[in-house]
């Protein structure tokens, strides 16, 4: 599930995160570590200009200091970055920093990374803006060497060129497992041919077939071979029957008819789906969490 209150775009917000804060996503992070979630995801911007500020919001925590923060209050659930930035910073300082989550969560990272959508951001950053496809190109390949087995890794590319200087810690894990989101036509491509998984951005269900059809068809013309995780995000869910108006788009009702409708994901070939729950309050959101874990994954696997 992509954490609430880290980040508050007006399309999912609810109303209660305004108010809330550290403690609230630290209660979140642990019901959803024993309701036997997967993974804890968190947004990356690093500044909203004003013209985006009503729809976007400008609260959006920084994605490492979050899990890392949410790391050592949990044991299992894995975290990933959904998505990183990563172009809008050296992949040397990106490196860096995911590999000491890596490090200090025992080996839970999962590096989401993306190309970004927000032009004053690569503005003010000096990175730019209509060159992103081709920075987040290098900056994978860039990043598969910073965080790699090897001390001193290397890299020569156009953008970035790099030798002879050392990172510890390293990452825990080897490899980093490197999902790569966004549903363009490029994006579909990237993570196909360079990524371990992919993360759509919200396409509907009667999309995601040809999508995942496409990134099959692309590995298998490049002789990739290896696992690949598929992920969806699934529509708003509440477990049970809810007393208040939670949407049109709202799956709800109980376990199996819940689980009947998500296990259509499986059969397109998605290995992975994100959720998220309607809810009123930290308290309710805790509980939807709990009853899905414990009534309805069950019913998934």
């Amino acid at each position: 599930m992509q954490l609430p209150v880290q980040s508050q775009s007006a399309l999912y917000a609810e109303a209660w995160e305004a108010e809330a804060g550290p403690d609230d996503l630290l209660e979140i992070a642990r019901a959803a570590d024993r309701a036997g979630f997967d993974y804890l995801a968190s947004c990356d911007h690093v500044a909203i200009p004003r013209r985006l500020a009503a729809a976007m919001s400008t609260v959006w925590y920084d994605p490492v200091a979050t899990l890392a923060f949410l790391a050592a209050a949990t044991e299992r659930v894995r975290l990933l970055s959904h998505v990183a930035i990563v172009g809008l910073r050296h992949p040397l300082l990106t490196a860096k920093q995911y590999a000491t989550l890596d490090h200090l969560s025992g080996g839970r990272l999962i590096l989401g990374v993306g190309a970004g959508h927000v032009p004053e951001e690569f503005e003010a950053l000096g990175v730019d803006f209509h060159r992103r496809g081709a920075v987040l190109d290098e900056s994978i390949d860039a990043l598969r060497a910073a965080l790699g087995p090897g001390e001193f890794p290397e890299h020569h590319g156009k953008l970035y060129d790099f030798e002879g200087l050392g990172q510890r810690p390293r990452p825990a894990q080897d490899p980093v497992p490197l999902w790569v989101g966004g549903s363009s036509p490029a994006a579909v491509r990237r993570a196909a041919l360079k990524g371990d998984g992919w993360l759509p951005q919200g396409d509907p269900r009667d999309r995601l077939p040809a999508q995942i059809g496409r990134i099959r068809e692309l590995r298998e013309r490049a002789g990739i071979r290896g696992p690949f995780t598929v992920g969806a995000i699934a529509e708003p869910l509440y477990v049970g029957t809810p007393r208040w108006e939670v949407g049109r788009r709202t799956l709800t009702g109980g376990p199996q008819r819940l689980a009947e409708s998500l296990r259509a994901y499986r059969t397109m070939g998605v290995h992975r789906i994100q959720v998220r729950f309607r809810s009123r309050s930290r308290d309710e959101l805790t509980d939807q969490i709990r009853q899905f874990g414990q009534q309805v994954a069950p019913l998934l696997s």
